[in-house]
């Protein structure tokens, strides 16, 4: 998404319900369960384990609830958790990737695929559209803080950040995906507060929607895409989506 774009969607997960935000916080903690089996429970040594932690907290996801995901995904009956992705277009051409983390790939790919045919998309083939995108690290700072333009610039690019960018509502500051964390905590420690903290894919192209019922179709499929249980991430590249 878009900077402006990207911001909003960051803004609505944060007025969700509260009953919203335990999914959210339920689809991190898979993710979480996933980097420790891989790699352990220590975000020293794992750091994916710690990129993940960092978007826990970016999600407000409190630091008890953090450490016991933690503790039940090193435990010997930790449900066994696969790492999914998928990658398609939904209508008028937009780009769509989908990451998921199931305990059950024969439910997970069906639920995935109906969504893409039921709302005028096509689920296509892993790398049909990841070209499209880049990883990269994005850290959003609101401009509601105050904070001097400059200075924040300055304190961006000597803690490694490889680009900064600015809306009407906020800082977007771009970072390498493995820079991520580093930065962050830089512009943490310089004392400039931020909003969050994720990876991210950048789509290098974007599509604009102008058909009322491909607006209406691609709502609908990104909507039913991240209300799945399974569903961790969706990525796209429409440029008009609010």
């Amino acid at each position: 998404m878009s900077g402006h774009s990207k911001w909003k969607n960051i803004m609505h997960k944060k007025e969700k319900t509260d009953a919203q935000r335990a999914k959210i916080f339920t689809k991190i903690g898979k993710e979480i369960a996933i980097a420790v089996k891989a790699g352990g429970p220590d975000p020293v040594s794992n750091t994916k384990l710690a990129q993940l932690i960092q978007k826990a907290k970016s999600n407000n996801v409190p630091n008890d609830n953090i450490e016991r995901t933690i503790k039940k995904a090193s435990s010997s009956d930790a449900t066994s958790l696969e790492e999914m992705r998928y990658e398609g277009y939904g209508p008028g051409g937009v780009a769509v990737i989908v990451t998921a983390a199931t305990d059950n790939t024969n439910r997970t790919t069906p639920e995935i695929r109906s969504y893409f045919s039921k709302y005028k998309g096509n689920l296509g083939t892993t790398g049909c559209v990841g070209y499209l995108f880049e990883d990269k690290g994005v850290i959003m700072i609101s401009k509601e803080e105050g904070y001097d333009a400059d200075a924040l610039m300055e304190a961006s690019l000597e803690a490694g950040a490889a680009d900064i960018l600015e809306d009407e509502e906020a800082f977007i500051i771009y970072t390498e995906d493995s820079d991520l964390e580093a930065v962050a905590t830089e512009i943490e420690k310089a004392g400039f507060k931020y909003v969050s903290a994720e990876h991210d894919k950048i789509p290098s192209t974007y599509v604009t929607l102008t058909s009322e019922d491909d607006i209406k179709y691609m709502t609908l499929l990104i909507e039913h895409l991240e209300d799945n249980d399974d569903v961790t991430e969706v990525y796209h590249n429409w440029e008009n989506c609010d």
